[in-house]
């Protein structure tokens, strides 16, 4: 385990386990630790702290902010977690609509947070289960709290009374009370009256039928002494008042238990009439309450197949709607970021591509439209220091790109079939090779322009110059020189601005600037600009943005047309042909036919920017050769 990623308890998945005692919450151990969460499309991915406790799930800026308050939370009861399909080290959390979208450090700590977190709701739906109210249930005591064989819990008038107003309680049922559920539940409550009422109903016989047995019992001993003393002839002490006369004309004792009033003063007949109307009235409510259940089950059924109606159209709705999300292109989440696994298709992806270019450069218009530019001057070095790539640990390779531009980036290709004519307007042609590796698109680019009233040195000056750079660039976020090599080579970082769907990008490259003096003297000269990508230890890439690999040149040549008799040479005789080409590696993976389009739009756009920059920074000036 990371040391921004602990248990804060003892440390054991046993402590997860919650600890009953009387009067006294059940607590769960806290669980926390530094993921990476998706902030939206401009931030990106940012380390947050997040803390699992009491099945809430909690974000900080930092372990130091806890103090703070948390910057959002989830109850985990409902929440839907889901480990992302191709992305190891991400999960995401949902909660109806919020979405929580995560990264972990690796996958070892994604399957631990997962782990934790379900570990933690099941405790949490264990202990709902444990300690939730119950449903009401009758069950019927045993007999012997019912009194059954009690002597205690005979009561004769107090049975006779609760069976009158229980039967009496049947007629007054109505549907009403069945529609307010009220009805069963009276029911259930009578059959508990009857329960009662039989149970004392019970005792009263049973006790009836032990003292008869017991008369029985008593009457054969006594029948047996009777005969003894007849046969040993005994004197017979007894009165008439205890003997009948019986038919022929012997005498029989008559015992209590023939007597009118029964054993103890028990009405058999009327214990054996009530014992039946108990019964029947059992037998009545069962018959009513069989009756309720089927109504309430023809109820229940009516309203479950109408929320499974209800069901089926909201699941539709939710995949409707789910459909729909998908196509939208404007949906900040981290799946419709560039990528292979993007879910926008490249029609959407142009879209959403073309709509942040078309607002970034109507922002640039209104920005120029609201300043005015700022006159800066730097000085001009001589022209000498142009001549040599100067004396560093780059030299050779900055000498080497000199001459492979200056050999192949100036031959025509006009009629070679491997490049295609994309854009021509006025003097100004774009030309294409299309070639991908693995994926990625690594389109050669060359652009041919003619300008007037500008020098090919003073198009490379402003073009190289920082100074200058956000006057005419306006896709660059922030650049800085990261070194200063020679008076004509820097190396140079600088972040674009991210158009999104895609991913920001970043580069450094050193940048040189040469003049290549013509052999023969009716030739221009050659002014050049080699931009080109290095490694430095002050500029490691980062995680935030993805690093493109560049290899671009500015070349130009100055044509000056001779003036009329001895007028001196004008802005208006001379014409500066420029030949531009760029090759770049994105770096990471887009659709082919998005940055072809976008090159298609964006390159003839810069040139022309930029040129009209130069025109304008130079007018009224001296022609600097």
């Amino acid at each position: 385990m990371s040391d921004n990623q602990s248990w804060n308890s003892s440390g054991s998945e046993e402590d997860l386990e919650p600890r009953e005692e009387p009067g006294h919450p059940v607590g769960i151990a806290e669980f926390s630790g530094v993921l990476s969460k998706w902030t939206n499309y401009i931030h990106g991915w940012q380390d947050r702290w997040v803390v699992l406790k009491n099945n809430t799930l909690s974000y900080y800026k930092s372990q130091d902010e806890t103090e703070y308050g948390c910057r959002g939370s989830l109850c985990l009861n409902k929440a839907v977690i889901t480990p992302h399909e191709f992305d190891e080290c991400r999960l995401d959390i949902s909660v109806n609509d919020s979405v929580w979208y995560l990264r972990a450090q690796d996958p070892e700590h994604r399957h631990q947070w997962i782990e934790t977190i379900e570990l933690h709701r099941s405790i949490i739906e264990g202990r709902r289960e444990k300690g939730g109210v119950q449903g009401t249930v009758i069950i019927p005591p045993p007999l012997a709290d019912s009194g059954y064989g009690s002597e205690s819990s005979l009561r004769r008038h107090g049975s006779m009374l609760s069976l009158t107003s229980a039967t009496s309680g049947y007629s007054a049922t109505s549907t009403s009370s069945f529609k307010k559920g009220h009805s069963l539940r009276e029911k259930l409550a009578e059959m508990e009256t009857f329960r009662d009422i039989l149970c004392r109903q019970v005792d009263t016989l049973q006790k009836y039928f032990d003292s008869c047995a017991d008369a029985v019992s008593k009457d054969e001993l006594q029948r047996d002494k009777i005969v003894e003393d007849d046969e040993d002839d005994f004197p017979n002490t007894r009165t008439e008042g205890e003997f009948l006369h019986n038919n022929n004309g012997s005498k029989e004792k008559l015992f209590q238990s023939l007597s009118p009033k029964g054993i103890n003063g028990i009405d058999f007949k009327g214990e054996a009439i009530t014992f039946k109307a108990t019964t029947a009235g059992i037998l009545a409510t069962l018959s009513h309450c069989i009756d309720l259940m089927v109504k309430r089950e023809d109820s229940w059924q009516k309203r479950l197949d109408k929320e499974m109606e209800k069901r089926r159209r909201i699941e539709e709705s939710y995949k409707s709607a789910l459909s729909e999300l998908k196509k939208k292109s404007h949906f900040g989440g981290p799946d419709y970021e560039e990528g292979p696994n993007s879910l926008i298709n490249e029609d959407e992806f142009f879209d959403a591509v073309e709509a942040a270019l078309d607002r970034q450069d109507k922002m640039e218009e209104q920005s120029q439209s609201e300043k005015t530019r700022i006159q800066r001057s730097s000085p001009l070095p001589s022209g000498d220091i142009y001549s040599s790539s100067g004396s560093h640990r780059f030299s050779d390779k900055v000498e080497e790109m000199v001459q492979s531009h200056m050999t192949y980036s100036l031959q025509d290709v006009g009629g070679d079939a491997n490049w295609q004519l994309v854009v021509e307007e006025g003097e100004m042609k774009v030309y294409r090779r299309e070639v991908e590796e693995n994926g990625i698109v690594l389109d050669p680019l060359k652009a041919t322009h003619s300008v007037k009233g500008v020098t090919g040195h003073e198009v490379c000056h402003y073009f190289w110059d920082t100074a200058y750079r956000n006057d005419w660039e306006t896709t660059i976020e922030n650049f800085n020189i990261v070194e200063t090599l020679s008076d004509n080579a820097i190396i140079v970082y600088q972040t674009h601005k991210r158009v999104w769907p895609a991913s920001q990008r970043d580069v450094l490259y050193l940048s040189a600037m040469r003049k290549i003096t013509a052999n023969n003297e009716n030739d221009p000269d050659t002014w050049l600009v080699c931009n080109f990508s290095v490694d430095h230890d002050n500029a490691q890439p980062n995680g935030k943005c993805v690093r493109a690999k560049i290899n671009i040149a500015m070349i130009c040549q100055t044509l000056v047309s001779p003036p009329e008799g001895d007028k001196e040479i004008s802005r208006d005789n001379i014409l500066c042909k420029i030949t531009y080409v760029a090759n770049v590696n994105p770096g990471g993976w887009a659709p082919a036919s998005v940055l072809r389009a976008v090159a298609k739009r964006e390159y003839p756009k810069f040139l022309k920017r930029f040129t009209s920059y130069v025109q304008e920074k130079t007018a009224g000036k001296p022609i600097l050769f």
